[in-house]
């Protein structure tokens, strides 16, 4: 009753690792597969790292031959010895030194005496001038502009009394100057080109400067006196080295005693 299988040794399929002619054995395993990718990538890698290596020894020789390289056709010499030569040794000091600053410092009565000073220093052939003079007169001056209401606060400060020190120390000349009188016309006169540069308001009266009867001779002399200094006008607020140097200028006017004048006629 049952059946009976019988499988005959022919049939059986061929095996994978078996070496007859039916045999899988000739078609390559995965593994064998992967070891010719990995040979080939392994050529393929040494390949461009020797042509990279080629390479860099060419840049490398003809950088070597940068030191005796001389521009074609443009007068230029780059070498390297020439180029080392002209590095020159900075001090160690010399980058971080910054340049010394002069501090000068004097108070308005010291620079109102100081230019009272040299006034009467250059205006000697003038019969007993004195110092306080030019001194009383700006203040008069200052003060009748704050009485009536064109000023708020006092103009008479350090910085304006150098600047009017730098006028009249291009304009003032003690051997064209025959009196006292002319001496003042021509300090309110600089007094009152200080005020129009200088001041904080737009305009001033012209009364309070005026000491003579007419207005032509004022206007000349401002027109005078900015023609000689206009340049310096400029330079003065733009320059803090140059107000500094007139600044001490006139710090050091004040350093002669009234009676030593005979010093002065070399000046």
């Amino acid at each position: 009753m049952g059946t009976v299988l019988s499988i005959s040794p022919d049939s059986r399929k061929p095996g994978y690792y078996d070496h007859r002619p039916g045999s899988l054995n000739h078609y390559p395993t995965l593994t064998q597969q992967q070891q010719q990718h990995r040979s080939l990538g392994k050529d393929k890698r040494k390949r461009p790292r020797l042509h990279l290596n080629r390479e860099n020894v060419k840049k490398s020789l003809s950088c070597a031959n940068l030191s005796s390289y001389e521009g074609y056709n443009i007068g230029i010499n780059y070498s390297k010895s020439q180029q080392l030569s002209s590095v020159k040794k900075v001090p160690h000091g010399a980058l971080t030194s910054s340049p010394k600053r002069v501090i000068v410092q004097a108070s308005t009565s010291e620079l109102l005496r100081c230019l009272g000073e040299f006034l009467c220093y250059r205006c000697y052939p003038l019969e007993a001038p004195n110092p306080a003079d030019p001194v009383l007169w700006l203040r008069a001056v200052d003060r009748s502009l704050l009485l009536q209401g064109w000023q708020d606060q006092a103009f008479v400060t350090p910085a304006n009394v150098v600047f009017v020190y730098m006028l009249c120390r291009d304009v003032v000349d003690g051997d064209l100057i025959a009196s006292e009188h002319e001496l003042q016309a021509i300090l309110l006169t600089c007094l009152y080109l200080s005020y129009s540069y200088m001041g904080n308001e737009i305009s001033y009266p012209l009364k309070p400067f005026l000491v003579e009867s007419g207005k032509e001779a004022f206007w000349d002399r401002c027109l005078a006196i900015i023609n000689v200094t206009s340049a310096k006008m400029l330079r003065i607020n733009a320059d803090p080295h140059f107000f500094t140097q007139v600044f001490a200028e006139l710090k050091s006017e004040g350093g002669c005693l009234p009676q030593d004048f005979s010093r002065m006629l070399d000046r």
